[in-house]
């Protein structure tokens, strides 16, 4: 893991920390899209959407294998 030095009290800290252990500095500007994108994960959204396509896709491989099937 990338350390980099506070730049309050120059103690080494992880660059993935909201804030300085020693401190309390913030490490990054706490905004409200910051909040939302590490709290609010639509994981359910994503899934979805991956099983729609996944379902499609295999749908329209097995319409392909009975055309080729019937016309050949």
């Amino acid at each position: 893991m990338e350390k980099k030095k506070c730049p309050q009290c120059k103690n080494l800290i992880l660059k993935t920390s909201p804030t300085c252990l020693y401190c309390g500095r913030p490490n990054k500007f706490i905004t409200k899209e910051y909040v939302n994108k590490k709290w609010n994960k639509d994981n359910k959204n994503i899934f979805d959407y991956i099983f729609i396509n996944k379902y499609l896709v295999f749908i329209l491989f097995l319409i392909l294998a009975v055309v080729i099937i019937i016309f050949s």
